[in-house]
């Protein structure tokens, strides 16, 4: 693996972090519209936000980007972090960039006072499990929600 930089994002890297945000989506069977994500763009540039945003970067391509929101708990004096989006160019799977964008968070979130990350994934994503299972518990909690 070439030399991998893992820095947050930048009012200028919108149009990299863009394609990343959107295969993210189409892996998810899902779709945004402009408005949400336009404010979720401007959350990550916002210092006061919570959510913060991260891309892995390969001689000048960004090839991973993750999401991370900091949170209250009620089982720590501690703020929490939850790992919210992750992704890694599919070409750049098994490398790597994934392990190293989560170590970014967990780095990132305990310099910010966190004691915990946390994340889902769905049950069908084998391939990251894999890397789950090497460098994070999994509790056997499972994910109830309703859209309200």
């Amino acid at each position: 693996m070439s030399d991998i930089q893992i820095r947050p994002v930048t009012e200028n890297d919108h149009a990299a972090w863009l394609p990343l945000w959107q295969a993210y989506l189409t892996f998810y069977k899902t779709e945004l519209s402009d408005a949400v994500i336009a404010s979720t763009w401007a959350r990550f540039l916002d210092r006061s936000e919570p959510t913060n945003a991260a891309l892995a970067w390969q001689d000048g391509k960004a090839v991973g980007m993750v999401h991370f929101i900091y949170h209250r708990s009620n089982w720590s004096i501690a703020n929490a972090c939850y790992l919210q989006d992750l992704l890694v160019a599919p070409e750049q799977r098994g490398t790597g960039v994934g392990r190293l964008l989560i170590e970014h968070v967990y780095k990132t979130a305990k310099a910010n006072g966190c004691d915990k990350v946390h994340w889902l994934t769905h049950e069908t994503n084998a391939t990251a499990i894999q890397l789950y299972e090497r460098i994070a518990e999994r509790p056997g909690y499972i994910q109830f929600r309703k859209m309200i």
